[in-house]
């Protein structure tokens, strides 16, 4: 539970709106602007200011040194500039100090007798805090004790309050872009009203304003006299738009209502040119002869075919049947492959005579045996 001080605290800053600790902060903040302000005019009025009329010479003639001289013939004293920082950053140390020590007093003093509600501590009154009512308190019903609300609903409240809050929200802003857009669309489609002008009199014509001069480059689908012909309105003026009559504000209906005016005439068109259609059909392709078809089917294939293989690098000038890809074997290669593919062949049928020979005499010699 929080303690007295804070409830004064969290009393306050509702009554006031801003807490309490922060007048004060303002208070310091701004005696430390002044504070900081007075030392650099100091700092920068010592560093205007001769170095021999602060005392520099006589420091020079004590210790004996001459100083130097610049292109103009004046003395240079280059410690003169590091003194002069050094001691500007004590003196702001030291008011900087002073000005702490002194609002820290003010702050604790004001904190306890102004910036307070009379709790009587010590003179024997009640704490005034439980008594407070503020403004907006009036005709405000405190709950029953006997509600049902536990801390769970009453969480459960805060969190449809927040998202509530997010949603309304991110409809504002959806409402917001969309007005924008609705904006940024009516500006492409109505032309800007131009300015009342003096007449002129020059002889030159005047140059004609036109919608994309104004900043509407669609403007010509509204607002131009082929459009009026064909009964499109023209949208309304944003100054105007309140005011203007339902149908002004309706360009949709309009558009919607001569597209509809139009549907008999097309239908009439239509019905005018379907006794054309068969005349002047495309012709199909049911006429053509299927060895024509095939004929072509096959031209076709064989160019797609001599096409590939040529890209393989493989020689097409007698044709793309037969054709493989790699080196064409030559007449005594395959001379000596059909030798070799018949001498296997021979092998093969004396190897089966001398397995039948074997095999008759194997049953001969069992015969004799049984015998």
């Amino acid at each position: 539970m929080a303690s007295a001080k804070q409830q004064e605290n969290m009393l306050l800053t509702e009554h006031f709106t801003w807490p309490p600790i922060s007048l004060i902060d303002d208070i310091i903040n701004a005696i430390n602007e002044v504070l900081y302000r007075c030392t650099d005019s100091f700092e920068t009025g010592l560093l205007a200011a001769d170095p021999a009329l602060l005392g520099f010479a006589d420091l020079y003639g004590k210790e004996g040194r001459t100083p130097e001289r610049d292109e103009d013939g004046n003395d240079v004293y280059p410690e003169a500039r590091l003194e002069i920082e050094e001691g500007v950053l004590k003196l702001e140390t030291l008011m900087e100090n002073a000005v702490d020590k002194n609002f820290d007093r003010l702050e604790i003093w004001t904190l306890r007798n102004v910036l307070c509600i009379g709790s009587g501590a010590g003179r024997g009154e009640e704490e005034l805090v439980k008594w407070v009512r503020l403004g907006h308190y009036e005709n405000l019903q405190a709950p029953s004790k006997d509600s049902k609300l536990d801390p769970e609903v009453l969480f459960n409240l805060r969190r449809k309050l927040v998202e509530t809050q997010k949603l309304n929200a991110a409809l504002e802003a959806e409402k917001n872009r969309n007005e924008a857009q609705i904006a940024k669309l009516r500006a492409l489609l109505q032309p800007a009203i131009a300015p009342k002008r003096e007449p002129r009199n020059s002889t030159s014509p005047a140059k004609a304003t036109n919608g994309t001069e104004n900043g509407a480059p669609f403007a010509f689908l509204t607002h131009t006299p082929a459009a009026q012909a064909l009964g499109v309105q023209p949208l309304p003026q944003a100054s105007v738009a309140s005011t203007a009559a339902p149908e002004s504000r309706t360009p949709l209906t309009t558009h919607t209502s001569f597209t509809t005016s139009q549907l008999p005439y097309l239908r009439q068109l239509l019905s005018s040119l379907k006794p054309h259609l068969p005349t002047t059909a495309l012709p199909t392709s049911t006429n053509k002869n299927s060895d024509e078809l095939s004929r072509e089917r096959k031209v076709y294939l064989e160019s797609q075919s001599k096409r590939i293989l040529e890209k393989r690098g493989v020689d097409t000038k007698d044709g793309v049947e037969g054709a493989w890809e790699g080196r064409r074997p030559g007449a005594e290669e395959v001379r000596g492959l059909e030798a070799l593919a018949q001498g296997l062949g021979r092998g093969r049928k004396e190897d089966i005579r001398m397995e039948d020979a074997g095999a008759g005499a194997v049953d001969g010699g069992e015969e004799m045996d049984t015998s």
